[in-house]
């Protein structure tokens, strides 16, 4: 796994600390702040960092409130904690 990998998995968790339980995030906040320049880069490692979150039962992915596998998602997903 790459560094970035990593920082954004990490990110990823203390962004939903910072969050009131059951509030989701986006990946791309994760991304803008990894990288704020350059974060629309980011943003399929943003999604594979919350799949692999996900797989590891430490976040849900959701699309419209619905927990969705993010490999297969198309369009928005958001990521919360699991409930």
């Amino acid at each position: 796994m790459a560094d970035v990998d990593e920082v954004l998995e990490r990110t990823i968790g203390a962004l939903l600390d910072q969050r009131r339980t059951g509030t989701s995030i986006c990946p791309s906040e994760a991304a803008r702040a990894v990288a704020p320049e350059g974060w629309r880069e980011l943003m399929p490692a943003a999604r594979a960092a919350a799949g692999r979150l996900a797989a590891a039962g430490e976040v849900e992915v959701t699309q419209r409130g619905e927990v969705v596998d993010v490999a297969t998602a198309r369009g928005p997903v958001r990521v919360r904690r699991p409930r």
